[in-house]
Order: structure tokens, then sequence, then C-alpha cells
């Protein structure tokens, strides 16, 4: 389809705006400049935008002026509402982070009026909003406990057993031998980065307050891989101001007891043992290579073991799957007792085997991914509580994904991480060091080169591009 832009600037967020009726099409967005307004009435100093496709054709129209970004959104969400008959909860909110948003837009005009623009100008729904305060309410609590020295380390193993469906994540499976032979070498320089790294944040002068070591499957990797790359986090970093040391342990099917072990007799204190669904029938559809029974006996072993603080992902929207399904998902994972659920809606990305063979799932299963979602807020309340949201583009319903945690049990990073409280450095591929102002606002960022093999031949290139650290600490000094 063709988004037609004449005479205003607010493309961006358009074409934002209407992905988010449209997550299957290709958009083309065309700006012009026009003086012709016969197709409308005499009102002059108008913004038009034509929003053409297929049988669709109408003319939408408002007063210019600078600030009318929000009116323009707001008329695009009720002509697309209008003709797709989906009203998206979220109303013309695009961003990711809806409970920053709300901290930051209370800082300046206070709670009531806070609350009046979600709902009256950004059209946010009374049960989004609540969600958002919630959170919000829950997130400022352990945001301010972040000081200007701060900094969490993030560390990333792009590696996995098989590829799912739903993966867009740069990932490559083990089962293909060319990424299989990547690994000795892979964790070599990621051991020698993260050395590398220990050194610049003595320098800089931070101090740790959280580690998240996620992929891919971290737990791809043999035991001896594994502890690895915790040894060189410990013998690199200062870990006696650290709150709080997670690994994703991910995938049932790479999780042995030798593993969790490795984990148990380190500084680890948090783990994902993540199902996604406990229907067998859908994890074979997604291409998961356990079963639901793998997860629970994997989940009992992590608590022999000694584990006390173990999160579990369930995805909403999988193709297949059931409302009965998720229902059924939900209940067994409330009833193994984690600390943390993290309920996730499915985002067809094109990058992901769904997005090339099924692209429209997440339209189609925009409805039943809502009512899975308010399931589980019902479900989760009575042991739980959400302490972090994040929104992908393309999710089914342009629906959230939300983080359950029992009292005292918040994954600390998730939030550092989310709600760019303070500097994340960042190993390993595909990652990406968030460099925050100690006393500001300013963000910068420094890529990794996103695929193992070019992390390994671009390594001196990384290197340099990780010089940035100090020069941004010595203009943003502690």
């Amino acid at each position: 389809m063709k988004l037609l832009v004449i005479n205003h600037k607010f493309h961006y967020e358009m074409e934002k705006l209407v992905r988010i009726f449209m997550p299957d099409e290709k958009i083309q967005v065309v700006c012009e400049e026009c003086d012709d307004f016969n197709l409308l009435t005499s009102v002059t100093d108008e913004i038009l935008v034509t929003i053409n496709f297929d049988d669709f054709n109408k003319i939408l129209t408002a007063p210019l002026c600078e600030d009318n970004e929000m009116q323009m959104g707001r008329m695009v969400y009720s002509l697309f509402g209008e003709y797709t008959g989906f009203y998206p909860k979220w109303g013309v909110l695009t961003g990711v982070r809806p409970s920053k948003l709300l901290i930051n837009t209370e800082k300046v005009v206070g709670r009531k009026k806070t609350e009046e623009y979600f709902k009256n100008d950004l059209l946010v729904s009374n049960e989004k909003f609540n969600l958002a305060r919630t959170v919000a309410d829950c997130e400022e609590k352990i945001i301010a406990t972040s000081q200007p020295q701060s900094m969490s380390l993030y560390i990333s193993i792009p590696f996995c057993p098989s590829r799912c469906s739903y993966c867009s994540f740069v990932s490559h499976s083990v089962e293909n031998d060319k990424a299989r032979n990547l690994l000795p070498q892979y964790v070599s320089l990621l051991e020698k980065e993260i050395a590398e790294t220990g050194e610049i944040a003595q320098k800089i002068g931070v101090k740790l307050e959280s580690v998240y070591i996620g992929g891919g499957t971290p737990t791809t990797l043999s035991a001896e891989q594994l502890k690895t790359v915790i040894d060189a986090v410990k013998n690199n970093f200062d870990l006696s101001t650290c709150r709080e040391f997670t690994v994703e342990a991910g995938r049932p099917d790479t999780i042995t007891e030798e593993k969790l072990l490795v984990l148990k007799n380190s500084p680890v204190d948090r783990i994902s043992i993540n199902p996604q669904t406990f229907n067998d029938s859908v994890l074979e559809a997604v291409g998961r290579r356990h079963s639901a029974e793998d997860t629970i006996r994997i989940f009992k072993l992590a608590r022999e073991l000694g584990f006390d603080n173990i999160n579990m992902d369930l995805i909403a929207g999988l193709p297949t799957d059931t409302l009965d399904g998720f229902k059924h998902s939900l209940d067994t994972a409330i009833s193994l007792d984690p600390e943390n659920i993290t309920v996730h809606t499915l985002a067809v990305k094109r990058a992901s085997g769904i997005g090339q063979t099924s692209p429209k799932i997440a339209v189609e299963n925009a409805t039943l991914a809502s009512q899975m979602l308010d399931y589980a807020y019902d479900k989760l309340n009575d042991k739980y509580h959400p302490y972090y949201m994040y929104r992908q583009s393309k999710s089914a319903g342009s629906l959230e994904n939300v983080g359950w945690a029992k009292d005292g049990t918040e994954c600390i990073y998730n939030i550092f991480m989310m709600e760019e409280c303070h500097t994340i450095l960042s190993c390993g591929g595909g990652a990406v060091t968030k460099l925050k102002a100690p006393h500001g606002d300013e963000i910068e960022r420094i890529f990794n080169f996103k695929y193992p093999f070019e992390y390994i031949s671009g390594y001196e290139e990384l290197r340099n591009r990780k010089k940035r650290i100090t020069e941004f600490y010595d203009t943003y000094s502690l």
C-alpha cells in the first residue's frame, strides 16, 4: 500500500501508526508538496493525508499547526479503525516503552494531567493505562536505586540448538556445522572482550549493578564454555556491588544437570527456563525440540539444585495455539510457582520463519492474543504483579510484553535496560552498548557486529569502536 503524505512533516509517525493496523503490509511512503486543494473544501492552510490501497481511498484534512502531529494521529486511528473494525487498546501510542513515557510525562505535568493525556490525547484504553501506571509505580522504586556511577553488563550468546519459527533474532543454529565450529573461537574472543570491557569499566569508575547473559540460548554452550564466560565476568569485574546475575538458560533441551551445577557454583542467582507453551503440538508447530514434560522436569531439577529465582516465558498468539491451550500453559506455569512469569505477544518479523510463510498471522490472531492476555492478567494478579513492560512492532493486536514478579524478585536488569536508567556495557555478537550520561539524559550506542563470523573477523574494529566509551565518560564525567 501507499501512504501519500502531502504538505506536512509527520510521515514517520504516520507510517508507524499505519503499521499497527497493517503489520503485514509493505508500506511505501510518498511525501509531496501541493498547492492545488481543489479536492478539498475552500478552507486554506490544510494538512492532507491520502491513504491509497486497493479499493480504499480516503482523504483526511485538519488545520495546519506546528503541534498537529497528535491530531493527525487520532484521525488516522479513527479512519483505519472504521475501515478495519480494529481499535488498538494502546490508541495512537506507538512507542516501545509506555511506562517510561508515563513516568517522564508525570514529572512535567503531574499525575492527573498525565492520565488525561494518555486517555484523551493518546486514546489509550483504561485497561492499558492502568497497566502502565502499575508498571511505572514498580519501576520508579527500582529506578531510584540507580546512581550516576551505576552500570550493568550484557553478554550475548547468539547461538541456539535450532531456530524457532517465530524468532527474528540474530542467532545461529548449531545444527549447522559452520555455526557449531565457530563456537570455540567465539567463546575465546568473548572472554577477551569481557576482560577488556572490565578494564574500561574500572578506568571510567563505574559500579556494576547487574549482569545478564542472554542470546540466543546461552546454554547452547557446553558446561566448560559456560564456566569460561562466567569466570571471565567474575575475574574482570568487581561483583561486590552486583545485585543480580542472570543467565537466560532458555530452552529446556539445552539444559543439563552439569550446566545447572556450573551456574549454581558461580555468582549466578537468577535463571530463565522458557517453555513458551506447555502444549506439545504447538511446540512442534514452532520448531521447538522439547516437550512440555521436558520443561517441567528441568524446572524441578533446578529447584532441587537450589535455584530460588526462576523466570518462565510464555508467548500469546503462537501458530495453532488456542485460548484453551494458552490457559493450560499459563495454569501449568503458575502451578510450578516460578518467581517470574513473562508473557510475550507474538510479533511476526519478516526475518522469522513465520514472517516468510504466514505473515498475516499477527493480524489473524489479534483478537485471540488479546483474550489470552486478559486471561493471563486476571490469573497472575493473584500471586504476581507487573513490573516491566515493552512493546514490539508487528505484534498481534499491537499488544505488549509484560514481566510479572513476586514481591522482591523483580529482574532489575530488565528495568535498568528498558527504562534507560544507566549505562549498559555489552559484549558479544549482536550486542549493543548503551551509554547514558551520568547526570543527564544523553544516550549514545555502540554496536557490535551482528553475526558470529563478523564478530570474529572484525574484532579489532570492535575494539576501536569501544574506545568511544572512555571518550563519552570524559565528556559526561561522573
